[in-house]
């Protein structure tokens, strides 16, 4: 099973692209990276069009956070029926259709229990390094009136794109794993692409 993890930066905001297979053990493959700045949303829509006709069935699950609604729509109009999830601060899921409201803690929680448990496979590539120091730069932070919590990059030039790419698409597998600690291990897996995915390469 293939899922596409998407994070649809604003304006001169950086747009992310995962590509990550799970296999039947409950394993996770990241097996593509794709990170670009300032791209339109039709663009972008176009693009993940491609890339899942190579992969027919796969999954494409939506940050809609921030672009809203009538991006969202336009990849729905473009026949590839993405699952939109909107991102906040609570502690429960909602869902209405193919729309998900996911508390942030549980996208970040289900990358720390992958890690912890060598479920996430990073196979190096030119943005491999990158995602992993997003995600060693994410930090907690409690808001001592409301006991809210926030994920956010230490200092306001880090970026969390591509980090949030591959939460989607590994929330999206695991469909809500329920922990709330940020604890990254400093040295995720990295495991090669096989050789029968090496044409991800060529898209």
């Amino acid at each position: 099973m293939f899922i596409i993890g998407l994070d649809l930066g604003q304006s001169r905001d950086y747009t992310a692209l995962c590509i990550i297979e799970k296999l039947e053990d409950r394993i996770y493959h990241i097996r593509r990276l794709e990170r670009t700045r300032g791209t339109p949303y039709p663009e972008a829509a176009a693009r993940v069009k491609v890339i899942m006709q190579k992969l027919p069935g796969a999954a494409l699950v939506v940050d809609g956070t921030g672009v809203g609604a009538p991006v969202t729509d336009m990849f729905r109009q473009a026949g590839l029926k993405p699952t939109a999830i909107y991102i906040h601060g609570g502690d429960r899921v909602t869902h209405e259709g193919d729309t998900y409201r996911v508390p942030k803690r549980d996208l970040v929680g289900v990358l720390q229990v992958l890690l912890q448990n060598a479920r996430l496979k990073i196979a190096p590539g030119p943005l491999s390094d990158l995602l992993i120091n997003e995600m060693l730069n994410f930090k907690v932070t409690i808001d001592p009136v409301t006991s809210h919590d926030s994920y956010s990059a230490w200092r306001e030039e880090d970026h969390d794109d591509l980090v949030l790419s591959v939460a989607l698409a590994a929330w999206w597998g695991e469909r809500g794993g329920a922990v709330t600690m940020l604890t990254f291990p400093t040295n995720p897996l990295r495991r090669t692409y096989d050789d029968v995915y090496r044409d991800f390469r060529e898209y």
